[in-house]
């Protein structure tokens, strides 16, 4: 993923089609968001399968299509196209703009 200068106040915000997107690693998103569904299932094999399917949930919201389909990033582009898009963006910052050198640089996640 790469975010125009911060991903705080993001002008540029773009991924590949294999990009996750979350606050923090998925599994401990589970584990914590879910602990009291976890704890509640009575054996080890219930507590794993409920795990399992909640990640696979996890897994496919955080997915880049669906992540931008709800306008959280700009686009999901072909790797192909990185430095391409990379260089268009950094034509068009200008000191009008308020793109200027001063602002920052390019966040690669």
């Amino acid at each position: 993923m790469i975010g125009g200068f911060k991903f705080r106040a993001p002008i540029f915000t773009v991924g590949w089609p294999t990009a996750e997107f979350g606050g923090m690693g998925l599994e401990g998103a589970v584990r914590l968001g879910y602990r009291k569904e976890l704890e509640a299932a009575t054996t080890d094999e219930e507590r794993e399968e409920l795990f399992n399917n909640l990640i696979a949930k996890a897994y496919e919201n955080s997915k880049a299509l669906n992540v931008a389909s709800n306008f959280e990033i700009d686009d999901v582009i072909d790797p192909s196209e990185t430095r391409d898009r990379i260089l268009a963006f950094l034509a068009s910052r200008t000191e009008e703009s308020g793109l200027g050198r001063g602002r920052g640089s390019i966040d690669p996640w």
